[in-house]
């Protein structure tokens, strides 16, 4: 990868909650500017923690992180993050601090929305979207504010099946045709037949990365043990 820009690189990367509990140690992995990337790992291997310090929700304890900004994260429970009462509103709210004029703003919130296919819906309350709708528009947030890097923490994990295989295209489409890069975090094995490469952790530690495919093989073998 010497040759490829990063997006992310992380290198040493340590935390610790106050407790005593090591989540993530010596934790470190590269992902290709451009590319749409997985992290893989059981409950408890410290996946939501290391997108949580990439998008500096957390604090690095020890070791090195460098991630191209602007950096836009989505939760896994998209009411989590939608704050505006309507579709419109809530990807313009996410543009207040950059100050921009009116006609910036409808403009931006106008390609956003295009580029998630959701602008018939701009003037829609929030409540009545369905999941994938609502995640789509965290997405179109990010989009607006013209994020390079998107996290994406299980976005599909309250989705039923159809809508979760949707959403992972969705996103493989914007980072294909908007050229940005993207690290999502999944346990469905499926959705490795949509990115570029994956990373495994277990424990805290990043023990495997590279062609999903390879990766795919190894956790199947595993489960079937």
């Amino acid at each position: 990868m010497s040759n490829i820009p990063l997006a992310i690189a992380v290198k040493d990367l340590g935390f610790s909650w106050r407790q005593g509990e090591t989540v993530l140690q010596s934790c470190s992995l590269e992902i290709p500017q451009g590319e749409f990337w997985m992290l893989l790992g059981t409950n408890g291997s410290g996946k939501s923690t290391l997108l949580k310090l990439l998008a500096g929700l957390l604090p690095p304890q020890s070791g090195e992180i460098e991630i191209a900004k602007p950096v836009g994260f989505v939760f896994q429970n998209p009411d989590h993050q939608l704050v505006m009462p309507s579709v419109a509103a809530d990807v313009a709210f996410g543009l207040v601090e950059e100050k921009l004029p009116l006609a910036e703003v409808r403009r931006r919130v106008e390609e956003a929305l295009a580029a998630v296919n959701l602008w018939g819906l701009a003037r829609r309350p929030i409540y009545a979207l369905s999941g994938g709708q609502k995640q789509r528009i965290a997405i179109a947030g990010a989009i607006a504010r013209r994020c390079e890097v998107l996290l994406l923490d299980e976005p599909t994990a309250l989705l039923d099946p159809d809508s979760q295989l949707d959403l992972v295209a969705q996103v493989r489409r914007l980072v294909k045709n908007r050229g940005l890069t993207a690290l999502w975090v999944t346990h469905r094995l499926d959705e490795l037949n949509y990115c570029d490469g994956a990373v495994l952790l277990e424990k805290g530690c990043v023990v495997d990365s590279g062609e999903p495919k390879r990766l795919k093989q190894r956790l199947m073998q595993v489960e079937g043990e």
